[in-house]
């Protein structure tokens, strides 16, 4: 039987992991406040340094609250083997974050570390979100180096914490297209490494949502969580057009208020459900710093879910 849990996460508030973003338009405190007032349950942890790093603390903070915490972004450059060092080293501190936390409060739910490639950083890549084609995936020995890297990450994940990690397709970075995605979980190690669908995410990088259902059910041995986004269809079109870059698709709203795009939520919920899927879903809407209204979003949001009954 389905156990479908609805968090949410710091990105919608503005708060993003790209450099040049980092002015928080929202203090931590004030991103809690605003995401339980809205009827969420859990949070994930956003950039390191955002909530707070004591575990204590942030244990205090979720409890005040009555938050969980599901997981923690991390970006690595895996294709590149001098980031593998440094980019395990921020996976373990995020991840010794998270178990010690979760312990603290008892949350039956384990979190996840959410591995990622580094988006948002290549030029082509940013320049081809949402457009991308097969010119512009990663070479064979990049394969090879991004394979090592994230089994590495992981392993060195549940070795230190008994963590799980996810990997998170994402536009903007090597892992966006469906092939890709099939790509990613063929070579990493299925003990170590699961997904995180990503519904709007997803509808970007395949350039359509008629391929949706049909994801989910080709990755399903490997979907571990969730994340619902909503993709709006008219500025999906109009990037596809004009040959937007990433952050010009994220300025123009492409990842629009659940409801108001292309993603089938009705239908993700009824897959889940026949899934059985146990956890947390995190509803996310990728905000620059001061877009749209944060808060009154969230409760659109929630609100809507509910009328799907979750």
């Amino acid at each position: 039987m389905a156990n479908i849990l609805i968090g949410n996460a710091p990105c919608s508030w503005g708060t993003l992991e790209f450099e040049g973003f980092g002015e928080n338009q929202v203090t931590a405190a004030q991103m809690l406040d605003e995401l339980a007032e809205t009827g969420y349950r859990a949070t994930e942890l956003g950039d390191w340094g955002f909530l707070p790093t004591d575990p204590g603390v942030l244990a205090d903070e979720l409890q005040r609250r009555s938050l969980a915490i599901t997981g923690a972004f991390i970006p690595i450059a895996l294709r590149y083997p001098q980031t593998h060092e440094a980019g395990e080293q921020a996976a373990v501190r995020a991840a010794t974050l998270l178990a010690a936390v979760a312990d603290r409060t008892g949350q039956s739910f384990r979190p996840y570390l959410v591995l990622a490639d580094d988006n948002g950083t290549d030029p082509v890549r940013t320049q081809n979100a949402g457009h991308v084609t097969n010119s512009v995936g990663m070479s064979y020995a990049e394969r090879q180096m991004f394979s090592t890297g994230a089994n590495r990450v992981a392993k060195a994940v549940h070795d230190a914490t008994g963590l799980r990690t996810v990997f998170h397709h994402h536009c903007g970075g090597v892992v966006e297209t469906p092939d890709e995605i099939e790509l990613m979980l063929s070579i990493t190690d299925p003990t170590l490494i699961g997904l995180v669908f990503d519904t709007g995410h997803y509808v970007f990088g395949a350039g359509g949502s008629t391929t949706l259902l049909e994801a989910l059910d080709r990755f399903a041995d490997r979907i571990w969580y969730m994340h619902f986004k909503d993709c709006d269809p008219i500025v999906l079109m109009k990037s596809q057009a004009a040959g937007w870059d990433y952050f010009t698709s994220l300025r123009n709203g492409i990842f629009c208020e659940l409801g108001q795009g292309c993603v089938d939520f009705a239908a993700v919920k009824a897959w889940l459900e026949r899934h059985n899927y146990d956890g947390y879903v995190t509803v996310e809407q990728d905000l620059l710093p001061g877009m749209g209204t944060p808060k009154q979003s969230a409760l659109r949001n929630r609100q809507y879910l509910r009328t799907l009954g979750l």
